[in-house]
C-alpha cells in the first residue's frame, strides 16, 4: 500500500536557490524556537492574539567569510541585508495580502520591520543555532558556521502565521523577481 509523504515543520526541507552572481540561498520553514514562543509578546507585541506561527530562516551565502570585521565585510553584510529586506518585504506583503500576519526581522537591529518593536530584540543567530543546529562562533559579532559555506553565511528571519505550504509557494513565486532561481539538489 502506498502512503502520501507528509512534511511537518520538523521535516522541513530547505528550498535551495541561487542568485545571479552564483551565491546560494537556503530557506527553510520551522516551528518557532522555545525562545521565540516564550518571548513572542516581548519580541512582537502586536502579535498578542496569535496562537501559532512559523519561522522562515533565510540564509544567504556571502562572497566572504564573515568572522572578521573589515570595511569590505561590513559592506558585504549591508549588501546581503538589503537583498533580504527587499525579498522579505515582498514576501511579507504577499502573505499579508492573503490575510496572514507576517513580519520580517531586521538582521541589524533584531526588531520587526512591519510591527511595533518589542522590548526584546530577536536574535537570528540564536534561532539558526536552535532550529538548524549550526555551530556559532562567538566573537565581536556572533557568526554562524554553515556546513557547506563555513562562516560565509548571512542569516535572516521572517515570521508568519501562514501555513508552511503557503509560505513555500510565496517564496518560490517571489524569488525569481529578485534574481533567485530554484536549483534541484
Amino acid at each position: 500500500m502506498n502512503y502520501f509523504k507528509v512534511y511537518s515543520s520538523e521535516q522541513s526541507y530547505p528550498i535551495h536557490l541561487v542568485g545571479k552572481t552564483g551565491q546560494a540561498i537556503q530557506i527553510s520553514i520551522h516551528s518557532p524556537s522555545q525562545y521565540i514562543c516564550a518571548n513572542c509578546e516581548r519580541i512582537l507585541p502586536d502579535w498578542k492574539q496569535q496562537s501559532f506561527f512559523w519561522v522562515a530562516i533565510v540564509l544567504q551565502q556571502s562572497r566572504y567569510q564573515l568572522h572578521e570585521r573589515t570595511k569590505i565585510i561590513e559592506a558585504e553584510k549591508e549588501r546581503l541585508r538589503e537583498k533580504f529586506m527587499r525579498f522579505g518585504c515582498d514576501l511579507a506583503f504577499n502573505l499579508r495580502d492573503r490575510n496572514y500576519l507576517t513580519d520580517l526581522i531586521d538582521p541589524r537591529t533584531g526588531y520587526p520591520l512591519l510591527s511595533h518593536p518589542g522590548s526584546v530584540p530577536h536574535d537570528d543567530t540564536a534561532v539558526v543555532k536552535a532550529l538548524l543546529h549550526y555551530p556559532v562562533i562567538k566573537n565581536k559579532c556572533r557568526v554562524i558556521v554553515h556546513p557547506n559555506w563555513g562562516t560565509a553565511v548571512y542569516p535572516s528571519v521572517i515570521i508568519s502565521e501562514a501555513p508552511p505550504i503557503m509560505i513555500e509557494w510565496a517564496i518560490k513565486s517571489i524569488a525569481p523577481l529578485h534574481g533567485w532561481q530554484e536549483v534541484s539538489e
